[in-house]
């Protein structure tokens, strides 16, 4: 039977009783607006149905009303009359608020918001960053309205479910990509009106570095990484210390042919002091070799942090990973790139970028007694004091490829790489598994709060069993897991149907099979290489509504986590098969959608204490960052979850201001997150910083700086997984996880 006393909210907050008639008036207006015209007897229907769950709903408000509309006229076979229903109530919503100009307005007057603070790497305040907000914003509305799916829309607004990236749908370009250097620094490149010649130096090779870094970043929406850092370097390193030997040489009288054929051991700088006759000349060609390779370091991250890319004043979203070449001219590289790491740029200020990826392997860099554990060591001491390098456990099973020996010059091919915010491509059902120029094409995270207060609500609702809720919560999951799949088959689809020369840079030189496409071919048969991640977020908060606890303070709820992650990594190997592309799961780095998500679920669900009455949700399977624990407690929670992410993970334990001043016990936090099989693994700790005159300490807090006097005072701290200048550009949602995360002893 029908309940007609039910009160609701107008938007206005005036209460009115419920009327299922209006619902019904509201369905058969959206179908007569289709060529299908009107089907008899479902608007009664649903305004029926809907009827029987407003009583149980929390706050109930017009705008639930109206959602439940959208969700159940989904669920029927009308989707054209879903679509006519949502994009009416979009329009009455332009015209009520006036909201497609008050966004833009926002943007005009340089507000801090959420919409300016989006991208905490982006500042929206300069005239270039306004174009690219108010593009974005444009963007946005034109591909939920016209390219995307209202189902797949629908399940966005109401927050179940975040597509990354709307702004970009419509440009049909990709996410990430990982730069196969090599042939670029061999043979330089071409693209539009900018031409590189080959490196003949490790200056040069570092300058190509950049514009590859930026030409591409400009044909993608994600970030850019190198996978070897190293290995492509070393080349030129050699190139260097021979033209500065022919030039020693040509000083002091000496032969070069034969010099040039001494084992020099090691590229290290000493002095020349007591030295004489050739033994002088080669150290010092070796002292010129390493100052200049320590400069061609220095000039790569400032250039890094300076170059901008696209619209909006932002830089370039660099990772580089490094750390497995034992070479000389590899160990000098690592070397002065650390050195140069530690001393800062400007005045000394950490740097933003590149985010730098240490790969540590047994039998390379990880024990006493491998070739590169003086640079492990050396790494651990820079990310004390600079939060980077972070490190990539390639001794973890599902880091090891089966081709790799630790004798193959190109045993780099064989390495998993990460962008450094964590996304991983490495496994290809297309080809040989290698991250190398390859890289991801589109994520979309679900909400597993949301799906959990749903299941919940559905057994109150129903008079369900509670032994019931599990299976009703994974069916939920599958429903949208399968709906996700499909929304990133059809973004996709849409996707491969552009011309390589949408993307002269990428294609011609940095995807994989990319330079056998002509200008006019299309890119399908090359961007079936990427993967299609599906992400999460909120297992905490989803295991505190379906248990009571979240997994870092019960094993129950540790079980439970665990075999959500694995449902989804187990559909996605279905998915895999069935679509004949790389599925994926994906530890979401959650950045705006961390706030945005809660926020729906508080208007959906009310205010669940514990759950939903924080400014944000936990990124995916991360213990939650209030939750007092020690680092391996946290290790041994989170690492099991990374073989079930194989699209990309990170682990964070966070540390006090002592870290900076002892390398030691970053060392045995790093070994200890190995023997965990962490996958991929970061250090955060107190860094503030004056930002009149640059002096960075440890302090958790300083009214004044001890150098200046100055009350200007910021935090550097990682957002999600890179670090920004200032902790002011955060949106409100990661502010508030800041001021909550507590130390891990």
């Amino acid at each position: 039977m029908i309940n007609t006393h039910t009160i609701i909210k107008k938007r206005d907050g005036k209460e009115v009783t419920f009327s299922p008639i209006k619902i019904s008036n509201a369905i058969i207006k959206a179908e007569k607006a289709t060529q299908r015209g009107v089907t008899d007897g479902l608007a009664e229907e649903i305004a029926e149905k809907i009827a029987t769950i407003v009583p149980y709903l929390n706050d109930v408000h017009v705008e639930n009303i109206q959602d439940l509309v959208e969700q159940e006229l989904m669920a029927t076979d009308r989707k054209d009359v879903a679509k006519a229903y949502i994009l009416y109530r979009e329009k009455r919503n332009q015209i009520r608020q006036g909201r497609s100009f008050e966004v833009l307005k926002s943007i005009v007057n340089v507000e801090v918001n959420d919409i300016t603070n989006e991208n905490a790497n982006m500042n929206a305040a300069t005239p270039s960053g306004m174009m690219m907000k108010i593009a974005t914003e444009s963007s946005k509305a034109y591909s939920i309205n016209e390219l995307i799916k209202p189902e797949y829309g629908f399940l966005h607004r109401i927050g179940k479910m975040h597509i990354h990236d709307q702004d970009y749908w419509a440009t049909k370009s990709l996410t990430c990509v990982q730069h196969p250097l090599e042939e670029i620094l061999a043979n330089g490149f071409e693209v539009n009106h900018a031409a590189s010649r080959p490196a003949k130096s490790i200056h040069a090779a570092m300058v190509i570095a950049c514009v590859s870094f930026q030409t591409a970043q400009n044909e993608m929406h994600g970030g850019q990484s190198i996978p070897a850092f190293d290995f492509y370097m070393a080349p030129y390193v050699r190139v260097t210390y021979e033209k500065e030997l022919r030039k020693a040489c040509e000083f002091s009288g000496h032969d070069y042919e034969s010099l040039i054929k001494v084992n020099v051991g090691e590229y290290q700088k000493c002095s020349l002091d007591g030295l004489t006759g050739d033994i002088r000349t080669v150290q010092f060609a070796i002292n010129r070799t390493v100052d200049a390779v320590h400069q061609a370091c220095e000039g790569f991250i400032h250039n890094m942090n300076s170059m901008h890319s696209r619209g909006g004043n932002q830089v370039v979203f660099s990772s580089i990973n490094y750390g497995t070449d034992t070479s000389p001219e590899g160990r000098c590289l690592i070397r002065e790139l650390l050195l140069s790491t530690e001393r800062g740029v400007g005045s000394g200020a950490t740097a933003v970028f590149p985010i730098q990826v240490m790969k540590v392997k047994s039998g390379v860099n990880a024990n006493s007694v491998d070739p590169n554990y003086d640079l492990f060591q050396l790494a651990c001491r820079v990310t004390a004091k600079r939060f980077f390098p972070n490190f990539l456990n390639l001794d973890a099973p599902f880091n090891q490829h089966e081709k790799w020996k630790a004798d193959d010059p190109k045993r780099y091919e064989f390495e998993p790489a990460t962008m450094g915010c964590r996304t991983r491509v490495f496994e290809n059902i297309h080809g040989e598994k290698t991250s190398i120029g390859r890289g991801n094409a589109s994520f979309t995270s679900l909400n597993l709060v949301h799906i959990a207060l749903e299941t919940m609500e559905d057994i109150k609702q129903l008079s369900l069993s509670s032994e019931l809720k599990w299976e009703l919560f994974f069916e939920k999951l599958e429903t949208l897991m399968n709906t996700a799949a499909e929304q990133l088959k059809e973004r996709y689809d849409f996707q491969k149907s552009a011309l390589a020369r949408q993307f002269p840079m990428l294609m011609k030189y940095l995807w994989r099979g990319g330079s056998k496409l002509s200008p006019n071919d299309r890119i399908a048969e090359v961007i079936k290489q990427s993967t299609l991640v599906i992400g999460f977020i909120g297992l905490a908060e989803a295991l505190i509504v379906m248990t009571g606890k979240h997994h870092g303070e019960c094993e129950e709820a540790q079980e439970h986590g665990l075999s959500i992650v694995r449902f989804m990594h187990e559909k996605c190997q279905l998915y895999k098969h069935e679509y004949h592309l790389n599925y994926g799961v994906l530890a979401t780095p959650a950045e705006s959608l961390c706030k945005r998500l809660p926020k729906l679920d508080r208007e959906r669900f009310g205010v669940v204490p514990g759950v939903n009455d924080r400014e944000y949700y936990t990124n995916s399977n991360h213990v939650p960052v209030w939750h007092k624990i020690s680092a391996k407690k946290k290790l041994e929670i989170e690492s099991p979850y990374h073989m079930y992410t194989p699209a990309g993970h990170i682990a964070y334990i966070e540390l006090d201001g002592l870290a900076t001043d002892n390398p030691k016990a970053i060392e045995k936090m790093v070994k200890l997150a190995i023997m965990q099989n962490v996958g991929y693994f970061s250090l955060n700790h107190n860094s503030t910083r004056c930002m009149d005159c640059g002096y960075e300490g440890a302090e958790s807090h300083l009214d004044e700086c001890p150098s200046c006097k100055s009350t200007n005072i910021d935090v550097i701290q990682r957002i999600t997984g890179y670090l920004v200048g200032s902790v002011a550009k955060w949106n409100g949602g990661k502010q508030a996880e800041l001021r909550d995360r507590v130390r891990h002893d």
